[in-house]
């Protein structure tokens, strides 16, 4: 993985945007509208999943926006519930015909469910679809190293994306530097935390900051991953904040700035209860 002034450059040469747009929450007609909005204001990868419940309206904004197809990335994800080979095949189409997309952009695992063992076989689905062109790229969320090496042994195909919980408390760069070991990207879900559980975008230190550099909270967040060469992919709905975060890489932290924001980790007492993913299994 490398980074130019287009994107992240992925192994397998697939290029992502320095932002993509979560969409866990964003739902109905007036999600579709919410979705052209981000579209409208630069946004290029739409992050979905079918436990999002919302898959119909990700694909009606790729047909109702101006804007051709090959320009917008989409991210879909397998459930837990279809890791055999053969249900996790049979889902990808199935997923592809409920957006009324042709292929997925980019598609990943979404947990390794390691008690069940199935993982090797999910991923040596993804990696038949890919070749049949239903995914363009292909990588896995929430996979730990062992999880990694388990799957790039067995099928000699390596993730070109890992997605995992990284935000403040929880900076996770402890798998950001495993991930980089493989040459995979590491994409961070919920950078802002989840807001019952935690408040990163009151902190004091990310306030402080963030008056520094005439920025809000949420930008200095989505800097520091930046900076930190991670893929984020923050949900909003709002337009202003949409806004705020697609020009969160206009900047450039110092040094001191990321050290600070690094020593807001709080180790495994500042991940999100119940998803260490050696312990967490999915089943929707």
């Amino acid at each position: 993985m490398t980074v130019d002034n287009n994107g992240f450059i992925l192994n397998d040469g697939s290029v992502l945007p320095f932002l993509g747009l979560g969409t866990i929450g964003i739902d109905g007609d007036q999600g579709t509208f919410e979705i052209l909005n981000a579209l409208n204001l630069g946004y290029r990868l739409i992050d979905t999943s079918t436990n999002y419940n919302n898959e119909g309206i990700v694909g009606e904004a790729v047909r109702r926006s101006a804007l051709p197809r090959e320009e917008i990335l989409i991210s879909a994800k397998l459930p837990g519930s279809h890791h055999e080979y053969d249900k996790a095949f049979i889902f990808i189409q199935e997923s592809l015909r409920r957006t009324g997309l042709k292929y997925f952009d980019k598609y990943l695992i979404h947990w390794p469910n390691p008690k069940d063992g199935k993982y090797v076989e999910a991923w040596q689905a993804l990696v038949d679809a890919q070749k049949q062109g239903l995914l363009r790229t292909i990588g896995v969320s929430n996979f730990e190293p062992e999880h990694l090496d388990n799957i790039i042994e067995e099928t000699g195909v390596t993730p070109a994306t890992n997605q995992v919980e990284r935000q403040p408390y929880f900076n996770n760069n402890r798998m950001v530097e495993e991930n980089k070991k493989r040459g995979i990207l590491t994409e961070a879900w919920s950078p802002f935390g989840r807001g019952y559980l935690n408040d990163v975008l009151e902190n004091a230190t990310i306030k402080e900051i963030a008056d520094k550099y005439d920025k809000t909270p949420a930008q200095i967040i989505l800097n520091w991953n930046y900076q930190a060469g991670v893929f984020a992919i923050p949900k909003s709905s709002n337009p202003t904040h949409q806004r705020e975060n697609i020009n969160s890489t206009s900047f450039e932290l110092t040094p001191e700035d990321m050290e600070k924001m690094d020593s807001l980790d709080k180790g495994e007492s500042g991940r999100v209860e119940g998803q260490d993913p050696y312990e967490y299994h999915e089943y929707v």
